[in-house]
């Protein structure tokens, strides 16, 4: 038989014991009610916040509306903005700023790639999770970020296959226009290839590239005249981005460089970049995508229609002229397909997310039900290609039967076929 004394200790050390556990117990339980920190990183000032302004704000819009309906797992999602202002260091910075002291579980954010590359290291090395939201040059898979923009052969090959064809004019001269960094150089190696592959000789491609902000196309579209004014059907295609479109566009009506005369085929210029441009003059010009505004359908119109009353509760700038764009598109459904991923996995856990993110669908304002890729962490996407209008919005006039498996790794590129398909874990 126990003394007392004994037994006092052993019911002390159960008291404790049980002490411990409630405390753990309620740590947890607090834990499970805590926001989870999402981040948001995109330039808000400088060159490319004519473009990204708008995906921070669908991001924030779409945020908003799953806290609205239960957050998730039953916990809110707390925004974190940041704005790396078009400095490309800035936004590795502001990354770190973002994994390590704010804690955030995912960030969505980035348009160049130059701004992607850059913060790249930074989710490696702390093991942090990116949604990338914009069409890119592929030549890269990485475990800590899923692509839910297009790769090349979700938008560039496509267009220069329109552009080539009856329909698109039957181009027989290109020129490879883009602003000076790495997506539209790489995209256009690989569109090189391909003409090349195709027939197209190297003195029938003129390739010119200005730098960020660059404000006066006066010279290079005189340029542009004369290379087409050589006999052959000639086409432009644009990887210009941020705001040097304004200009670029406004000078091609300047000049009276018409659609019917040489088509400009863009992929990086939407419905937000057109805001600010008298599109009466560029009626005919291109671009290519995989969602426009102007598509009709159940789930389209019903995102529209919330985004034009977030915007104007929002007292937004342009909110009297809502519009939606690809990349808003790509951010939408990435934040759902993120919030899905981690219903499934029962935690915020980087690793188990990745790991549940393969396979998840989502009804789109495309029309279609999209997916995630089981291996390359792309979706699978449909393509495609519209017409600017008067109004400044697109008319389709192509579009490929369904959505498209994405190949991150160009086949154009030579020893691209020994590339893995699958993100390396590390």
């Amino acid at each position: 038989m126990k003394s007392p004394h004994s037994f006092i200790k052993s019911m002390t050390v159960i008291a404790t014991a049980v002490a411990i556990m409630s405390g753990s117990l309620t740590a947890l339980a607090a834990e499970d009610k805590e926001p989870i920190k999402v981040g948001i990183l995109h330039s808000l000032s400088g060159t490319m916040a004519i473009s990204e302004t708008a995906l921070k704000d669908m991001a924030l819009m779409t945020i908003e509306d799953i806290n609205k309906h239960g957050g998730v797992m039953g916990r809110q999602l707390e925004p974190v903005v940041v704005d790396p202002a078009s400095n490309w260091p800035l936004f590795a910075e502001k990354a770190r700023q973002l994994l390590s002291k704010d804690k955030v579980a995912v960030t969505f954010g980035c348009w160049t790639s130059v701004s992607r590359k850059s913060v790249l290291p930074v989710y490696k090395e702390l093991d942090g999770l990116l949604f990338y939201p914009v069409q890119y040059e592929g030549e890269e898979l990485e475990k800590n970020v899923f692509y839910t923009g297009a790769a090349p052969n979700q938008q560039a090959i496509p267009a220069v296959e329109y552009l080539m064809s009856k329909d698109g004019g039957s181009a027989k001269r290109f020129v490879l226009l883009g602003t000076d960094y790495v997506y539209p150089r790489t995209t256009n190696k690989i569109l090189r290839a391909y003409l090349n592959k195709h027939g197209v000789s190297d003195a029938d491609i003129m390739e010119e590239y200005t730098p960020f902000g660059q404000s006066d196309y006066q010279t290079i579209i005189a340029k542009i005249k004369k290379f087409s004014a050589e006999g052959k059907k000639t086409a432009v295609i644009s990887t210009i981005n941020g705001d040097s479109n304004v200009p670029f566009y406004k000078e091609l009506g300047n000049q009276g460089l018409k659609a019917t005369d040489v088509p400009v085929m863009a992929f990086s210029v939407g419905e937000e970049e057109l805001r600010g441009v008298d599109t009466k003059p560029l009626v005919g010009e291109l671009a290519a995508w995989n969602y426009f505004m102007s598509q009709s359908n159940p789930v389209n119109n019903a995102w529209k229609k919330e985004w034009a009353a977030y915007a104007k509760a929002k007292h937004l700038p342009g909110a009297d002229k809502p519009l939606t764009n690809d990349p808003m598109e790509a951010t939408y459904v990435g934040i759902h397909m993120w919030k899905q991923a981690v219903e499934k996995a029962g935690t915020t856990d980087v690793d188990k997310v990745i790991g549940a993110m393969g396979g998840q669908t989502f009804k789109a304002p495309d029309g279609y039900t999209i997916e995630m890729d089981a291996k390359n962490h792309h979706l699978h996407k449909p393509v495609l290609i519209g017409e600017v209008k008067a109004d400044g919005q697109f008319n389709v006039v192509w579009k490929s039967t369904g959505p498209i498996k994405a190949q991150p790794w160009s086949p154009y590129i030579v020893g691209n076929d020994k590339k893995k398909d699958q993100p390396e874990a590390k």
